[in-house]
């Protein structure tokens, strides 16, 4: 008989031969990074941030040079709010579109249903919402409607001006929050726990508008929440836009009253309050006040009611 044939794998070689062999889709590193559906939610929704921060630091430097260029006033504002929305929430979605292959309407704004009926049913909740506030202020002694200072073509201008501004605000925070992130956060942790994170989020970012207080800030919060409560129900963000906006609008120029503590030029009344802060909002305007958590409750039954069906997954 012969000599047997050599192994071709020297036995101590198997585990180093068994690691070169290991399948990419095994290895530890890609699993870090890659799940089944390709690149992990969270480091996708990282990579979304880290562009949203990018573009608002570049927006903030241009912004910084317009004064020296003779814009000023409420011209800033509409070209912050536009550079906002086109780069800071604009651009970061769409990058994510491309690289998740979907529509950018999938993340909450299909285009079909751009200004439809949802966006005037929310805009007219958010006026009727806002109205209710300042009614039941009133009616407590701290608030007075006072009379109307704008007439003919700048009443109509600053009507609009303020209308076109805050639509691109409702938009653009909208989205930013409650568009990409809420989409991903689902898929990660299911659409209510994603919706408490983007709405504790939301809440956090007003801390740093001016005379900004805790009531302020948790209502915040629980109109964010609310927000998410019409995406679940109406399968878009168009109600949460249209309320968003006319809810701006109403404080800022028809009730003429700070806006998360700020009171904006052009504005309609002579409108003024008296009396707690509590119950007034003190600097922060009447989203700082104690009346604000019972109109919300009303508007969270109220939707619940008419909106029954969930069309968000």
């Amino acid at each position: 008989m012969g000599e047997p044939l050599p192994s071709p794998i020297p036995p101590q070689d198997e585990p180093q031969q068994a690691a070169l062999h290991t399948p990419i889709s095994e290895h530890p590193v890609h699993k870090v990074f890659l799940g089944p559906s390709g690149l992990r939610a969270g480091w996708r929704l990282l990579l979304y941030l880290a562009v949203v921060a990018t573009m608002y630091l570049l927006v903030g430097a241009v912004v910084y040079y317009l004064p020296e260029l003779g814009i000023r006033g409420v011209r800033i504002d509409l070209i912050v709010e536009i550079g906002r929305l086109v780069f800071v929430v604009g651009i970061p979605t769409l990058l994510m579109a491309r690289i998740e292959g979907r529509p950018i309407g999938c993340y909450g704004l299909p285009g079909r249903s751009a200004f439809g009926k949802l966006f005037w049913a929310g805009a007219a909740w958010g006026l009727a919402a806002l109205t209710v506030l300042m009614l039941c202020m009133h009616w407590a002694g701290v608030f007075d409607f006072g009379s109307v200072v704008l007439h003919g073509g700048r009443l109509i201008k600053f009507a609009a001006f303020w209308a076109f501004l805050f639509l691109l605000v409702g938009l653009q925070e909208e989205l930013l929050v409650r568009g990409y992130p809420q989409h991903v956060l689902t898929e990660a942790l299911g659409f209510w726990p994603a919706a408490v994170v983007g709405s504790l989020a939301f809440g956090g970012i007003h801390f740093w508008n001016p005379g900004e207080n805790w009531i302020g800030l948790a209502g915040a919060a629980l109109i964010g929440l609310f927000f998410c409560l019409t995406l679940r129900r109406t399968g878009n963000l168009w109600f949460a836009v249209g309320f968003h906006a006319s809810w701006d609008w109403g404080e800022s120029f028809l009730y003429s009253v700070p806006d998360s503590g700020a009171k904006s030029p052009g504005h309609l009344l002579s409108s003024s309050f008296h009396g707690s802060p509590w119950l007034t909002g003190g600097s922060v305007g009447p989203e700082g006040s104690v009346f604000l958590f019972l109109v919300i409750a009303l508007i969270w039954v109220a939707f619940d009611r008419m909106y029954r069906q969930a069309k968000y997954c």
